[in-house]
């Protein structure tokens, strides 16, 4: 089966939650340690569109496997060329190339709109699957940040990864 990606929708909340959930309830990918209400990734939605910045769905099938957005990386002004990106994908789904589609298209997406940098914050320096989805895509790791997290009963690092869109810091934007 193909995977479509496709702009998120409200609709689309329930399975957005679903996959989040799971992660914030079973994994380290997010530090939050309750799953947010469907209304308050609604706003989170609203939030990332009324910006103009991507939010996008992976369907596989007719399900949504998977969903991936860019939000500024930090309000100060002097960032406002950069982006942080977030992609989770359905814990059955994992290993079919989803991440990876979805990473392409926000790069895509984001250099077309002239942002410079897009930064990955990852929980855990174990999590190798959303590291080398990060490398694969042109993402060098930038820093580690050592036991910022406690969660799950044990300290837990930030993995920073970086990559230039289009110009990057070769030219003023």
């Amino acid at each position: 089966m193909a995977v479509e990606l496709r702009a998120a929708r409200p609709e689309d909340l329930p399975a957005i939650h679903s996959i989040y959930a799971h992660h914030v309830l079973h994994g380290l990918a997010s530090f939050e340690e309750e799953p947010p209400s469907v209304d308050e990734l609604a706003r989170r939605l609203r939030d990332v569109t009324q910006r103009g910045l991507p939010y996008l769905v992976a369907e596989y099938g007719l399900e949504v496997a998977g969903y991936g957005y860019c939000a500024p990386y930090r309000a100060r002004s002097a960032y406002r060329y950069a982006l942080e990106d977030s992609i989770y994908i359905r814990h059955d789904m994992a290993g079919r190339g989803i991440g990876r589609r979805l990473l392409d298209e926000l790069i895509r997406r984001c250099e077309g709109l002239g942002y410079r940098q897009i930064i990955a914050v990852i929980g855990d320096s174990a999590n190798v699957a959303s590291i080398g989805v990060h490398a694969a895509c042109g993402f060098l790791r930038v820093g580690t940040l050592r036991s910022v997290g406690f969660k799950f009963g044990r300290w837990v690092d930030s993995v920073y990864m970086q990559r230039p869109l289009g110009a990057g810091d070769a030219t003023p934007p």
